[in-house]
């Protein structure tokens, strides 16, 4: 995030430079130029640690605290019986959501800053929109897409059941499935595929 505000910033003092060259910097420039200290101060922290970039212990033991917690996670999962046993009783589906719900619960708090976001927000700035307007597919643009469906179905009607059966045999068998998908997206919708994969594996339905 550091870097993407970084290069955004650049854009923007390169497109205003010959004004401000002759002016003082706009109110909107000073912000960006805080919000990049803000952002490697308060935000990425790693500005924390005295002179990080020659020498220091932070960069080793931050590589040294990510190496150990993927160990750790290794670990987790094959106590579980492998990646495979650990997808039966969901460990990696609910480990992602116990993370998010985690990482949202700092932004909300405030105890992860996003600068501009929960922190040193621009009290000038628009609020958020109440309501966001969705983009919406016309109602010739889905006829449309339901005849290059039911044309595909057509084209491909002797192909896709023996390619389905194909699909359905790998995953029985454990076998190279990405590989089968692969030729089955050639004479199989969409849906298609997914209905097959759902006879033999099963469908999930969220644990809340």
């Amino acid at each position: 995030q550091a870097l993407i505000a970084i290069y955004d910033n650049c854009n923007s003092l390169h497109t205003n430079a010959f004004d401000e060259a002759i002016t003082t910097p706009t109110e909107d420039s000073v912000r960006r130029a805080m919000a990049i200290q803000l952002i490697i101060n308060r935000e990425w922290g790693l500005a924390k640690n005295e002179n990080p970039n020659q020498g220091a212990f932070v960069i080793e033991e931050l590589t040294e605290l990510v190496e150990e917690a993927v160990l750790s996670e290794f670990e987790r999962i094959s106590e579980r019986g492998g990646v495979l046993g650990a997808m039966e009783t969901g460990y990696q589906r609910s480990k992602i959501q116990e993370e998010s719900m985690h990482y949202e619960m700092l932004k909300h708090t405030g105890e992860y800053p996003i600068i501009g976001v929960n922190t040193f927000r621009n009290p000038k700035g628009d609020e958020a929109p109440q309501e966001i307007e969705l983009a919406r597919s016309t109602e010739d643009e889905k006829q449309s897409q339901l005849t290059r469906l039911n044309d595909f179905h057509a084209r491909h009607a002797a192909e896709a059941p023996a390619m389905l059966a194909r699909l359905q045999q790998a995953v029985i068998e454990n076998g190279n499935v990405f590989a089968v998908l692969m030729d089955a997206v050639r004479v199989c919708s969409l849906g298609q595929i997914t209905h097959a994969l759902f006879e033999v594996g099963g469908q999930y339905r969220r644990s809340m």
